[in-house]
């Protein structure tokens, strides 16, 4: 059985620079390839499990507070350097993406890959639209995370393409 590439937009519109995971998710719906699931979350560890399988190739979009931070700044991580970043930044969201993917490990539900591409914030005040650096980086991060979902693509094709060689599943 072949897997999906699952594209997560982690936040919250409504709390500024919070609202750049959706956004991305959005900016993407009509540029991605057959089999891309766009989905949005407020981050609840529970409802995140929910969205991919063990077979899919998942890619995250989500915003940081680092400290000491500088707004704009992206960054790409692998779930382990996620859940190792934890202490040193924070999600905007009660749980972090470090304790989220920490229980789907303990739960054996992490997908086949992981991917976590994360933009620094400023603004987590209530209210719509980006601080000026996270809206500035928004055009880097949106071709990031398209080259990603293409580059998952190639890879679940390949092996796809191994598994039918083999006759196994």
């Amino acid at each position: 059985m072949t897997g999906r590439v699952v594209v997560i937009g982690v936040g919250n519109p409504f709390r500024r620079d919070d609202g750049v995971g959706p956004l991305v998710a959005e900016a993407l719906r009509t540029r991605v390839p057959e089999g891309t699931v766009l989905t949005d979350s407020d981050g609840e560890p529970g409802r995140m499990l929910g969205l991919w399988r063990r077979q899919d190739a998942v890619v995250v979009v989500e915003v940081v507070h680092a400290h000491p931070g500088q707004p704009g700044r992206l960054h790409t991580l692998t779930a382990e350097r996620a859940a190792r970043c934890a202490v040193r930044s924070a999600s905007t969201h009660a749980l972090g993406l470090g304790e989220t993917f920490a229980l789907a490990a303990a739960l054996d539900r992490m997908p086949r890959e992981l991917t976590v591409y994360a933009v620094e914030g400023s603004d987590f005040g209530l209210g719509r639209g980006l601080s000026t650096g996270v809206a500035d980086a928004l055009p880097e991060m949106i071709r990031h995370v398209a080259k990603a979902i293409d580059e998952a693509h190639d890879r679940l094709r390949h092996a796809s393409a191994l598994t039918d060689d083999r006759g196994t599943a």
